[in-house]
C-alpha cells in the first residue's frame, strides 16, 4: 500500500473498524476486544518486501491517542456523583486491592524468581496493577450496564486502581520540575471551574445548533491539559478522567451531549486505539516468551481475583456478579502499555522485556473480557438490585428479599 495516500491508508484502518464490528455484532462480544484481535492478525501479515500489511503513521498515533483520552473523559463522565458517594466504599476497596496486590506480587515476583535488578521489576509491577478504564467502559455500554449502581461502581473503582498506577510511577519514576508544578496548579483551577462553564454554554447556546460549542469546547479542554501533561512528563488520560469526573453532574442531565461525543468517539477515534494496542502483539515473540507471558499473566489475573473476589462479596455481590467484577478489574491496556513505554524509552527495560509486559497487558485486556462476557455476564436487573441491597444493607436495614416459594 502506497504510504502516501492517506485516504487509501484511512480506508484500511476503517475497514478493519467496519469488520470488527460486524464479527461483534455476530458473536455478541465487545467490539473493543474484536478490534484488539484484527490489529493483532493484520499486524502479524506481511505484503511485498516482508513489510507490514498495516503501518502506523503520525496521524493514526494521534487519533489513537485521542481515542483513549476520549475514552476515558467519557467514562469518567458517566460516573454519577450522587452513585458514586453512595458506593465510596465498595469502589474504594476494590480499587485499592485491585492495584496494591497485583504490583507487589508481580514486583516481587520480577525481582525474586526472575532476576530482574529493582526498578526494572518496579516497572513490571506498575504496568500489570492497572485496570483498563477503556475496555470496562466500552463492556458497560455495549451490554446497557453503564448506568447501572454496579457498573458505575466498577468504573469508579478502575479510577481509584490507574490513579494508585499513576501515583507509583509518578513516586518511583517521575522528574519533578516546573511543568510538573504548573500542570498540577492549572489542571486544579480547570477542574474546579468545568462544571459551572459546561453548564453555562449549555445553557447559553442551547443545543440545536450544529456547530457544536460544547463538544469542541470539552475537546479544546482535553487537548489543552493533555499538552501540559505531556510537557511535564505525566499522561494526558490523567487530566481526561478527572476532567469526566467533574462534569459528569452536568452531563446527567444533559444526555444529548454525552450520547454525541460517545457517537464521535466509538464511530472515529476508538478503532484507532484498540486495533493501534492489537499491533504491539508479535506472534513469533508470544510463542517464544509464552511460558514467561503466560506465568505473568496468571500472576496478575490470580493476584487480582484474590483481592477482587471476596470483596465484592464482603459488599453483598452475588457469586456471578462478583466474578464478572473480578474479571473485569483483571483487565488491562491504557496504563499498562504506558507504563510499559515510559520503562522503554527511559532505558530502565530493554525491547525485549517491554515486548513480554505489552503481550501480557494485551491479553488481559482480552482474556479476562472475554471469560466475564462468556459466563459471567450479569442481566441489567441484578445490577441495578445490587445497587439497592448495597445501600441497604450499609445503612443498617434488612434488604427485602423475595416471597419464599410455595411447597
Amino acid at each position: 500500500m502506497n504510504l502516501d495516500n492517506l485516504w487509501m491508508i484511512a480506508a484500511f484502518w476503517m475497514a478493519l473498524a467496519f469488520l470488527a464490528s460486524l464479527v461483534s455484532i455476530r458473536l455478541g462480544i465487545s467490539v473493543a476486544l474484536v478490534e484488539i484481535v484484527v490489529g493483532v492478525i493484520v499486524g502479524n501479515l506481511h505484503g511485498a518486501g516482508q513489510a507490514p500489511l498495516l503501518h502506523t503513521t503520525e496521524w493514526t498515533n494521534f487519533l489513537a491517542t485521542l481515542g483513549s483520552g476520549v475514552l476515558t473523559f467519557l467514562a469518567g463522565a458517566e460516573i454519577d456523583p450522587a452513585s458514586l458517594r453512595a458506593n465510596l466504599r465498595a469502589s474504594a476497596s476494590i480499587g485499592v486491592v485491585s492495584f496494591l496486590l497485583p504490583f507487589v506480587g508481580v514486583w516481587l515476583f520480577a525481582q525474586f524468581v526472575l532476576g530482574w535488578p529493582l526498578h526494572q521489576a518496579q516497572i513490571a509491577g506498575i504496568a500489570l496493577s492497572t485496570t483498563s478504564v477503556a475496555v470496562v467502559y466500552a463492556v458497560m455500554i455495549e451490554g446497557g450496564l453503564g448506568a447501572t449502581p454496579l457498573g458505575k461502581t466498577l468504573l469508579a473503582a478502575c479510577f481509584i486502581t490507574d490513579f494508585g498506577t499513576v501515583l507509583a510511577l509518578g513516586v518511583l519514576f517521575a522528574s519533578f520540575n516546573v511543568w510538573l508544578v504548573v500542570f498540577v496548579a492549572v489542571t486544579a483551577v480547570m477542574l474546579w471551574f468545568m462544571p459551572r462553564w459546561t453548564q453555562y454554554l449549555i445553557t447559553r447556546l442551547g443545543q440545536t445548533r450544529v456547530s457544536e460549542p460544547e463538544v469542541k469546547f470539552i475537546l479544546l479542554v482535553l487537548f489543552f491539559l493533555g499538552g501540559l501533561a505531556s510537557n511535564a512528563n505525566s499522561e494526558a488520560v490523567l487530566p481526561a478522567y478527572l476532567l469526566g469526573l467533574v462534569v459528569a453532574g452536568v452531563f446527567l442531565r444533559d444526555k444529548t451531549l454525552v450520547h454525541r461525543m460517545r457517537s464521535i468517539a466509538f464511530a472515529i477515534f476508538t478503532p484507532f486505539y484498540f486495533i493501534k494496542a492489537g499491533l504491539y502483539v508479535s506472534l513469533p515473540a508470544l510463542w517464544a516468551g509464552l511460558a514467561l507471558i503466560g506465568a505473568l499473566l496468571a500472576l496478575k489475573m490470580v493476584t487480582k481475583y484474590a483481592g477482587v473476589w471476596p470483596l465484592a462479596r464482603r459488599f453483598f455481590m452475588p457469586p456471578r456478579e462478583a466474578h464478572f467484577t473480578a474479571l473485569l478489574m483483571s483487565t488491562g491496556l491504557t496504563f499498562g502499555t504506558i507504563s510499559a513505554l515510559f520503562g522503554l524509552q527511559n532505558k530502565i527495560i530493554d525491547q525485549e522485556q517491554y515486548s513480554v509486559l505489552v503481550t501480557v497487558v494485551i491479553l488481559s485486556a482480552f482474556v479476562p473480557t472475554l471469560v466475564a462476557q462468556k459466563f459471567f455476564q450479569p442481566t441489567l436487573e441484578t445490577m441495578v438490585e445490587w445497587g439497592r441491597i448495597y445501600r441497604e444493607k450499609i445503612n443498617g436495614k434488612n434488604p427485602r428479599q423475595p416471597a419464599p416459594a410455595e411447597k
